[in-house]
């Protein structure tokens, strides 16, 4: 019996950390598992998120299904408010994660009426040729899970971020037993998180932070600051239940923060005592060693609370010298300077600063070396795809894949756009599909030119000519007028502005002729002037000619 084609197209998280979106396509039918985003990278000049490229997913929309999401961090739901208004399809996640994902369609003032459904583990969801079912993960986020896809071929299935911990803080470990009952029914493929597989051993339980967060708590003199991620209602807990322990009350900052704890109450994600939180106005009323301040910023974002009480202008917290700040949280690649900035103005007003490898503030959700050997034992899938990953992960994990005795020419690094087609006789990348970066700011979607252009203004400035020409012969009416900007000094500029001057004069010459095309009046003195400028300074500023008719 012939099955449909089965197909697996990564659109992000393959070749880097963060955007995680997984398209799996069987005959006429497709599955997204998850819509992250990525932050941006250094080079990556005003850009505020970097989103996955759904070209291919618009080019099939009569195929697309549904999007199955396997927890609430940003780069696995992030990019949905950008995403969804243009696929409009069901979403399906733990309650959890459906609450984070309503959180954020509201705070970006997104699709109105998301098509958003709750999928409990165990429970199973027909999906056109697709049956869906999730399984437990443990996580550093309450009700993670991975998800099987049932397929007419064999299982595929997608673990999520993951790692074995035996004491999670919500009370639910990676459901070892449904794992083993797939490995002996019979998987197809596995698809397995690879962020830590450089990582040798075990990833420590959150149970040591806990444990870390109530020992600073109690000992500490003054107020406690603690920064984390918003999502991590995990971590959140473990800071409320250090606060009660020690009789202190807390204050959540943060819009994001706020809301998440808002909706984590609401759902019995987060548990605390009626009194527990106060609000900023019982600051003046409590002594600093009776508060407990959780925060948005452990990246260092300029905007986030932490950051703008290292800058001293919160608008309610004013750093004092006896407070303790906890940085609950590792930073993610490209924001250590932001982080390092941070934590140094922390310390400039004398306060306490412990962050990692200071002390155990923070655990890793992801498993390690001898955790992904565990699940690739008891999956024992036929094919193998290392997901969620730089490439370097990517292939230690395989090594890893091998080294439990998937087969080598069963093992595929994938990068984002590649298409692993499967079927009787093996497995093959057959083709690529568009997955470029989608750059998002506060004007939209901006594309690669536009950075282009903000990284040649970044480096060599510009120079704008204001051209007045004759309407009628298109001769210089004035001498032409230079306004640069981050091109040199004003000291240094003088001589070279004058001789530019002079060559945008000679490039428009004396005009005599009617000109229908301003524009190649301009694109002449761009060259022109552009040549000389290189010439003499090996510069290449962004040259603007503005023609004025008169």
């Amino acid at each position: 019996m012939a099955y449909p084609r089965t197909r697996i197209v990564p659109l992000g998280g393959l070749g880097e950390i963060g955007k995680n979106m997984m398209a799996i396509e069987v005959g006429d039918d497709i599955v997204v598992v998850d819509g992250g985003l990525m932050f941006p990278e250094a080079e990556m000049l005003g850009v505020d998120l970097v989103i996955p490229d759904i070209t291919y997913l618009l080019e099939n929309r009569s195929k697309l299904r549904a999007i199955v999401l396997t927890h609430g961090h940003e780069d696995h739901i992030g990019a949905l408010p950008y995403l969804l208004p243009r696929l409009n399809v069901p979403v399906y996640s733990t309650p959890l994660t459906n609450g984070l994902v309503s959180v954020r369609l509201k705070d970006r003032h997104a699709i109105q009426n998301a098509d958003l459904n709750i999928l409990r583990p165990g429970r199973q969801l027909e999906l056109g040729a697709l049956r869906v079912e999730f399984f437990r993960v443990a996580h550093s986020i309450p009700d993670a899970v991975g998800v099987v896809l049932h397929t007419p071929a064999g299982a595929i299935v997608h673990t999520g971020d993951f790692k074995f911990d035996h004491t999670p803080v919500d009370g639910e470990p990676t459901d070892l037993a449904r794992l083993a009952r797939l490995g002996e029914e019979g998987v197809l493929l596995l698809m397995s998180d690879s962020t830590y597989a450089e990582v040798p051993g075990y990833t420590p339980s959150e149970q040591i932070v806990g444990d870390t967060l109530h020992r600073i708590i109690a000992s500490a003199q003054g107020r406690v600051i603690i920064a984390c991620f918003a999502s991590l209602i995990s971590r959140i807990q473990q800071i409320v239940d250090g606060a009660i322990a020690c009789n202190r009350k807390v204050l959540v900052i943060g819009r994001s923060m706020q809301d998440n704890v808002a909706m984590a109450l609401e759902l019995g994600y987060l548990y605390a005592p009626e009194g527990t939180f106060i609000n900023p106005d019982d600051l003046k009323r409590l002594p600093a060693d009776k508060v407990v301040i959780v925060a948005t910023g452990s990246q260092g974002e300029p905007t986030a609370a932490l950051a703008r009480m290292a800058n001293k202008d919160h608008r309610f917290v004013r750093i004092q010298p006896n407070d303790t700040v906890v940085l609950s949280a590792t930073p993610i690649p490209g924001n250590e300077e932001l982080v390092a900035r941070t934590i140094n103005n922390l310390f400039r007003q004398g306060a306490r600063v412990l962050y990692s490898p200071m002390e155990p503030v923070h655990v890793h959700g992801h498993a390690a070396q001898e955790e992904l050997k565990l699940m690739l034992s008891l999956v024992k899938p036929k094919y193998f795809v290392p997901i969620h990953g730089e490439y370097r992960h990517l292939i230690h994990h395989k090594e890893l894949a091998k080294a439990v005795s998937v087969p080598d020419q069963n093992c595929f690094v994938m990068m984002d756009g590649d298409v692993l087609e499967l079927a009787e006789g093996g497995g093959k990348v057959v083709s690529q599909v568009s997955a470029n970066y989608i750059y998002v700011d506060g004007i939209g979607d901006v594309g690669p030119e536009v950075l282009r252009d903000r990284r040649h203004l970044s480096q060599d400035g510009m120079l704008v000519l204001v051209l007045a020409l004759d309407r009628k012969t298109g001769a210089l009416a004035a001498r032409p007028e230079i306004v640069q900007r981050g091109f040199t000094s004003p000291d240094d500029a003088a001589n070279l502005l004058e001789q530019a001057r002079e060559v945008a004069e000679k490039a428009i010459g004396g005009g005599g002729e009617v000109r229908d095309e301003w524009s190649s009046t301009a694109s002449s003195v761009r060259e022109a002037v552009g040549a000389f400028l290189y010439q003499q300074t090996r510069r290449r500023p962004l040259i603007l000619p503005i023609p004025i008719e008169v």
